[in-house]
């Protein structure tokens, strides 16, 4: 008699998870994703300072990158959708990251601390000997301040730059649909191969001019950097929706 035969159990299907556990998750990986590039920009800096890779000596360098982002905000950003005067707001910005960094978590203090020489030559040798060593990596530790101030300018002249990536975004999705139609009532063939790359630009149009400007060791025009990715992110756009397929 043959022996009876074991039923698999059903496989469990996987439970989605919410809106809110969604959205506190792409927030939690934000916050690693800048805190990532602004730890590889302090590397890059120290890397050009240690090999002297930067004309400028000592933290010379980060100090000009940051009054060349502050002079292109007074001289090219006078207008913005989001706030009235976006100049001020990145500096702002900037100079409450810079609070929120140093001054509420006592870094300021204990830097100022170690930066003050002691009165008496035989009083406390222990402190003697870490104003020594700081005396050796202040440079260091003021370029990686100086980094932090133009991370915070640069993400502030990003969040402003937003608008550029949706109004571009919206132009190519309406020219997008246009053609779309013109394409199901002509007949047109459907690619979904062309449908399915321009998909996977998407993310990398979003993402790449915010590793790009945040992480770039040098002055650069925004312009240079944004304006391209809201015309690639546009034009993935109108491509999707153009051929995206006839029937629902």
């Amino acid at each position: 008699m043959a022996a009876p035969r074991q039923t698999q159990p059903a496989a469990q299907p996987t439970a989605e998870p919410g809106l809110f556990a969604a959205t506190l998750t792409r927030a939690l990986q934000a916050v690693i994703f800048l805190l990532m590039t602004l730890c590889f920009s302090i590397l890059l800096e120290w890397l050009g300072m240690a090999t002297g890779f930067w004309q400028a000596p000592g933290s010379q360098h980060s100090e000009r990158m940051l009054e060349e982002e502050l002079r292109v905000l007074n001289d090219d950003f006078q207008r913005s959708v989001i706030v009235a005067q976006p100049a001020d707001f990145a500096r702002r910005f900037a100079d409450q990251c810079y609070d929120l960094t140093f001054h509420k978590t006592g870094l300021q203090a204990g830097v100022i601390w170690l930066a003050t020489p002691t009165a008496g030559v035989n009083d406390q040798p222990f402190r003697r000997r870490l104003h020594a060593a700081y005396q050796q990596v202040h440079a260091y530790i003021e370029a990686a301040i100086n980094v932090i101030r133009i991370f915070a300018v640069r993400l502030a002249v990003l969040t402003l730059a937003l608008p550029a990536f949706i109004l571009l975004a919206l132009l190519g999705l309406t020219d997008g649909l246009v053609q779309r139609d013109i394409r199901r009532w002509s007949g047109g063939r459907e690619s979904s191969f062309v449908y399915h790359w321009a998909k996977k630009l998407i993310y990398p149009a979003l993402i790449t001019p915010w590793i790009l400007y945040l992480a770039i060791p040098d002055s650069i025009h925004p312009n240079l950097i944004v304006l391209p990715f809201a015309v690639l992110f546009a034009v993935s756009v109108r491509v999707m929706a153009s051929t995206f397929k006839k029937y629902l």
